[in-house]
């Protein structure tokens, strides 16, 4: 349900405020974010930036000790069942249910989101199709390469047909050729009208695919908009540098 004083449901994900903090270290702090439905949108920050909190926070994987997040116009924490119908995620360095082959763990997810049989059947075999996991479909989930594990955990994160997918880092440990069909199967969806939100810190990546891009860093927002307004006429990696500081220039190893 979309409360009255809720953002724009064209928005595709909203953030307000959102704050984290572990200890004494604050991970994300006030974190507003906007993004436009059938964006690819990149977020990008040097590790430890807060990249990943922050995702998660927006997705409802994560508690925020402040701040709110809407999928389309749903709240996250107020209506985490509306909110999280329309949105697949990909998260970064959560464990898989990897003693199902890759046919049940898509399965389980297409049951989880209430999908019938028939449907989660014929939509397991399509997914399995275009990721080339036709032969790996049977083959236990632990025993796949890495690239293998993203497209399974891709497919289980788009069967049940989101409006958004939020991506962590989703070619890291990639092959070359699997990041090539991971990056065919997200332009085709968001061309097909979904929204894509990819973390990288792959600055090259992020500026050939996405429309968009935010740059965080130390857990707040250093910029945000299209590709072409951030960088600023310049290359988005230069423009990043300078955002985020940290560069080490003129310093060497002299007994290198």
């Amino acid at each position: 349900m979309r409360a009255e004083n809720a953002p724009d449901p064209d928005l595709a994900l909203v953030t307000r405020g959102l704050t984290k903090r572990f200890g004494e270290k604050e991970a994300v702090a006030g974190l507003d974010l906007d993004v436009p439905a059938g964006s690819f949108y990149g977020v990008v920050g040097p590790n430890g930036a807060g990249k990943t909190t922050a995702l998660s926070m927006a997705t409802g994987l994560l508690r925020p000790d402040h701040g709110r997040a809407w999928i389309h116009g749903v709240d996250m924490w107020a209506d985490p069942l509306e909110a999280k119908s329309r949105v697949g995620v990909l998260a970064d360095g959560v464990r898989t249910f990897d003693r199902l082959s890759g046919a049940q763990l898509i399965t389980y997810s297409g049951l989880l989101h209430g999908l019938d049989a028939e449907t989660v059947a014929r939509r397991t075999e399509d997914l399995l199709r275009v990721m080339d996991l036709q032969e790996a479909g049977r083959k236990l989930v632990v025993d796949y390469s890495a690239g293998m594990t993203k497209k399974v955990s891709l497919a289980a994160a788009m069967i049940h047909a989101p409006e958004l997918l939020v991506l962590d880092e989703p070619f890291e440990a990639v092959d070359p050729v699997s990041a090539a069909n991971i990056r065919d199967i997200l332009a085709d969806y968001a061309d097909r009208g979904g929204t894509v939100i990819v973390s990288s810190h792959v600055m090259d990546l992020v500026q050939r695919m996405c429309t968009h891009v935010a740059v965080i860093a130390d857990g707040r927002l250093r910029a945000a908009g299209t590709v072409d307004e951030v960088r600023d006429g310049r290359d988005l990696e230069d423009r990043f540098v300078d955002l985020v500081g940290g560069r080490h220039t003129g310093e060497g190893l002299a007994w290198l």
